[in-house]
This record gives structure tokens, sequence and C-alpha cells, in this order.
């Protein structure tokens, strides 16, 4: 979408004179091209528009209803619960656009579901991360929040991925996430002609020793901006490469997009529980599954 939007801020903004920013969101949002109906409260947010296909194909159903750039999104159920899913591109700052637009047209439950690479000895290739919280090693977060507030997962979006991994019978592994900027030097891989950037040399064993499982690139920033929100956010995903070995292999991406998509409908029984009991918030005593 392009057009000339050069009357769009003419409005006078606060006592000091300056303008209001322009407003590209009325009705169809500007980068998602998704609108208000066009999805569930429930989306998970890959980074590669490939994905969309693997994870829908967990579904009943599933129509596209926005593709535009890097984000592509389609709508439709998963064991009768709606879900959406919405590719991200790579990266926090396509990531926090993609929350920004989908909170705007209803959503209000994001799970990332990724790829990442492995630091702890007892991680395989091809098992499944479910992140609790992140390291906010990336910069787009930094622009909406203090940078010592917390990168936390939602509690009931962490108890449904590790719910749906046990009945799916996926390997899976729980607790934090560290996510960069880089692929290369923020990961303390070597950069072009060997370029190594300050501190790799000690970043995978100082992230390691401290409990960090996995490195990938989007997490902190989803979860940042959710608890800003007041939405719920999570994120489960594959393991690609294991870096105590070297070994890289791109696997696993059909049992996270089993686990995110069981997961929702997972969800949706605990919210049915959680009213019919009238109970403030979920809880493990309630269960999981509808009555």
């Amino acid at each position: 979408m392009t057009g000339d939007r050069s009357d769009s801020g003419d409005s006078g903004g606060a006592g000091d004179g300056q303008a209001d920013s322009e407003d590209p969101n009325d009705g169809v949002q500007y980068h998602l091209e998704v609108a208000p109906g066009d999805v569930a409260d429930s989306v998970l947010l890959p980074g590669n528009p490939e994905r969309l296909d693997t994870i829908t194909d967990c579904w009943d159903g599933a129509t596209v209803v926005g593709d535009h750039r890097e984000y592509r999104t389609a709508t439709g159920t998963h064991e009768g619960t709606p879900v959406s899913v919405t590719s991200t591109g790579i990266g926090s700052p396509s990531a926090a656009i993609a929350v920004e637009e989908l909170a705007r047209v209803g959503a209000d439950t994001l799970i990332r579901v990724g790829s990442c690479g492995a630091i702890q000895p007892e991680v395989s290739v091809g098992d499944l991360v479910v992140t609790t919280g992140a390291v906010r090693q990336e910069g787009t977060s930094d622009e909406y929040v203090r940078e010592d507030y917390p990168a936390v997962a939602d509690y009931r979006v962490v108890s449904a991925l590790v719910a749906a991994a046990e009945r799916l019978g996926h390997d899976y592994h729980v607790g934090l996430t560290c996510s960069t900027d880089s692929f290369y030097a923020g990961q303390a891989r070597p950069g072009f002609r060997g370029f190594e950037a300050a501190g790799s040399d000690d970043l995978v064993d100082e992230l390691r020793e401290a409990g960090v499982i996995n490195f990938e690139m989007e997490a902190s920033a989803i979860l940042t901006l959710a608890n800003v929100y007041g939405l719920r956010a999570g994120a489960v995903c594959a393991v690609y490469a294991d870096r105590t070995t070297g070994e890289f292999r791109t696997v696993g991406d059909d049992r996270a997009a089993e686990t995110a998509s069981l997961a929702v409908s997972l969800l949706a029984a605990m919210d049915d529980r959680t009213g019919a009991a009238g109970a403030d918030g979920w809880h493990a005593g309630l269960g999981l599954d509808r009555e």
C-alpha cells in the first residue's frame, strides 16, 4: 500500500505545535493488510512465510487473508478452535510490527513458532524448546521499555505448549532463550572473512552457564510487547543447530507446528474452564480439557 500522506499530519499536536504522527492503520493494517475480523484471537507467528503451509496442514482448514511483503496471514480452525498464523520475517523489528498490527485487529494471544540453535549439551537437533523467558539481546524492545524490564512468557501459554508437546510425544525442553539481532556476530558465529565480534569468545559459555537453552531472533520482543500491551504470548522453536557439536539440520518444523496448533486448542479449553469455574485466572487445578 502506498500513497501520499502529506495531508495526514496537518492537525496540531500538543501545545508545542508539533504535528501528530500519521496513522496508516485506518481499518486495513498498513504492513499486514488485514482488517478486524480477518484473524482469530490466537495467532501463531513463524518467521518464514513458507512455514504457513506446514502449520495450516495441521488444521481442519485455512484461508489466506493477507499477503504483503514478509507478512502472510491465514485463518482457519484447529479441532474446531479458531486460529490464525502470520509470518513475521526475520528479526525483532518486523516481529514487533506484526504484534502491533495484529493487536489492532483483535488478536490477544501470540505464539512464536520458529527455529533456533541450542547451546546446552542435553538438547538435540530436532527437539523443541518452549520459552519461559528471554534475554533481550535485541534492540527493538529497548525502544518500548527500560532495558531491565523482563521478557516473560505467559504462564498459560507455557502450560499449553508443554501439555501439547507431551500429548504429541515430542522431545522438548523448557526454559530461557536468548534473542539476538544478528544471526552471525550476535550469536558468536564468525562473520565474513572470519570476523569475530568483541566478546564472542565468551558469549556462548556465559549464557550456557547461566542456564540459557537457545538462540533465536524474535521471542524477547514478542514477549516484551505482549506484556506491555496486556496480551498473552509464548514461543516454541525447533532446534536446527547444536552449537555444542556443530550439527545443523533443518528438522522439527512439523513438530513445532503441531505443538503450537494444539496449544491454541488447549488454551481455548483452559479459558472455558476458567469461565465455568468463575475463577479469576486459569490454574492447574482446573485442568486442560473441555468438559
